[in-house]
């Protein structure tokens, strides 16, 4: 689960492997903060594009507390096993209703058997390549709400039929995990709603629903399928850990709306998967000074990373 090991030596591993809580505290704020800002923008200039922008911002945020809640999952956010647990399940799981301990158990599943016949997310890479048909379909039902709806749905009904069953609860964790979705939503819903709320009380009575509801029913969701498809949509299907994982680069657009928090490392993540996020730049660099460059799958940017995966020319 580790095969960084064998290109890094422990003296390497780590300074990259440091936790810092000053960094983990800044992170969930800046995350918090930059919603606020843009819930703030509209409020003090309301005009169409204002709206568009906060929503996306926002959802582009959501994904950022998708990443940190990864990031504790990984006992990476914090250095304390409690506050890393406490503040990943509650400031960044639950308020887009997913839930750590069913995403980390998933997740350290998908690490230990990555672009394999055992990961749990294969389901969703060796979907790749495909056309640009299919592509643009997917697109367009995440960014007018289809995708969203329907996964709500389907968690709030499957909720239902696992009230009181705790192994079907435990079967099914894995699926919802794959898409940051709780397995039990009733645990999650309060706080997603609070967070609606908390904007409707802030400015009118419509804004929880255009500010935290709406950018997690569109823009989130696309930028989740994004984020899905460049990591490992169209790499190989092996053990190889240069090949079976893509690493993205993003200039500060990109970053901004699509790839928050260093999210786009993904092939250092997966060499090292305890190194915190904001180190990973450091781990490719040093990567990339021991010549392993030319074995690293990467992509100059994210839409030559959807290029890849088949978002051609029609």
């Amino acid at each position: 689960m580790t095969p960084g090991k064998a290109y890094l030596n422990t003296e390497e591993i780590r300074p990259l492997a440091e936790r810092s809580d000053l960094m983990g505290v800044w992170l969930v704020a800046h995350c918090w903060g930059t919603i606020a800002l843009a819930v703030a923008l509209f409020g003090l200039w309301s005009n169409p594009l204002t709206f568009v922008l906060a929503v996306i911002v926002i959802g582009s945020r959501q994904l950022g507390l998708a990443i940190l809640m990864h990031e504790a999952a990984h006992n990476a956010l914090f250095r304390n096993r409690r506050l890393n647990d406490l503040v990943g399940e509650w400031l960044c799981g639950r308020p887009i209703l997913a839930e750590l301990a069913a995403y980390r158990h998933y997740h350290l599943t998908h690490h230990r058997f990555t672009q394999t016949d055992k990961d749990p997310d294969l389901v969703l890479s060796s979907k790749f390549p495909t056309s640009h048909a299919s592509m643009k379909r997917k697109f367009a039902r995440d960014l007018t709400g289809r995708t969203g709806i329907k996964q709500l749905t389907g968690q709030i009904l499957m909720s239902f039929r696992l009230a009181g069953d705790d192994e079907a609860i435990k079967a099914a964790a894995s699926d919802f995990a794959q898409s940051f979705k709780a397995p039990q939503l009733w645990k999650s819903l309060p706080v997603f709603l609070a967070v609606a709320l908390a904007m409707s009380l802030a400015g009118d009575w419509w804004w929880g629903l255009a500010f935290w509801i709406l950018p997690y029913l569109t823009w989130f969701q696309f930028v989740l399928r994004i984020r899905n498809i460049a990591e490992h949509g169209a790499t190989e299907q092996s053990e190889d850990p240069f090949r079976n994982v893509r690493t993205t680069l993003a200039g500060p657009i990109a970053r901004l709306l699509v790839a928050p928090y260093w999210v786009n490392y993904h092939l250092e993540h997966h060499m090292i998967m305890h190194v915190p996020c904001y180190n990973l730049p450091r781990m490719h660099a040093l990567l990339l000074d021991k010549g392993l460059g030319g074995r690293m799958k990467t992509a100059p940017s994210y839409g030559a990373a959807l290029r890849e995966a088949g978002w051609r020319s029609a």
